[in-house]
C-alpha cells in the first residue's frame, strides 16, 4: 500500500501545525519551504483539510491557519480514508473497471481486502498526538519553530 502525495502532504501538514505553539498560525509558504515542497499543491491540501475541519484558516493580516482540533482528536486512520482517492490495490477492487477474467474464483482478492482492512486498522489506533510527542524535535527540524517540547 502506497500512500498518495495529497495524503502524504495533509499529514506533513498536520504534524508541521502540531509543532507550533497554540497561539501561532503558519502560513502556506512557511510550510512549503519547511517541507521543500509545492505551496500550489498545499493550497488544495489545506482547503481540503479546512473543510473537513482539522484546519481553521483565517484571511488577512495576522491571518494563518493552524489545528482546529485538539492532536488527540485527530485519527490518523481517519485522515488518510478522507484523504485518499481510491483503495483499489487491484483492478478487481473497482468493479466498474474490472476485467480480470479470475474474480469469480481469485482468492487473492479476499487475502489483499483482509491487509488493506489490517493496515487500515494499524492507522487507526494512532493519533496526531502519538505522532508528535517529540514536538521539540519537530520544532528544530522543521526550521527551529521555537524551543518548546
Amino acid at each position: 500500500m502506497r500512500l498518495t502525495q495529497y495524503t502524504d502532504f495533509s499529514l506533513r501538514v498536520l504534524i508541521y501545525l502540531t509543532a507550533l505553539s497554540e497561539e501561532e498560525r503558519a502560513n502556506i509558504q512557511q510550510i512549503a519551504d519547511a517541507y521543500n515542497i509545492s505551496k500550489n499543491h498545499l493550497m488544495k491540501v489545506v482547503h481540503q483539510l479546512a473543510k473537513l475541519g482539522y484546519v481553521e484558516s483565517t484571511r488577512g493580516r495576522g491571518g494563518g491557519i493552524r489545528l482546529n482540533k485538539h492532536p488527540r482528536d485527530i485519527n490518523i486512520g481517519e485522515v488518510v480514508r478522507v484523504t485518499e482517492d481510491d483503495f483499489h490495490l487491484v483492478e478487481c477492487f473497482d468493479r466498474e473497471k474490472n476485467t480480470c477474467v479470475l474474480s469469480p474464483s481469485c482468492r487473492l482478492k479476499g487475502v489483499l481486502y483482509e491487509a488493506l482492512q489490517a493496515y487500515l486498522a494499524v492507522l487507526d489506533e494512532y493519533t496526531l498526538e502519538d505522532l508528535t510527542r517529540n514536538r521539540g524535535m519537530l520544532r528544530e527540524l522543521l526550521g527551529g519553530l521555537g524551543n518548546e517540547g
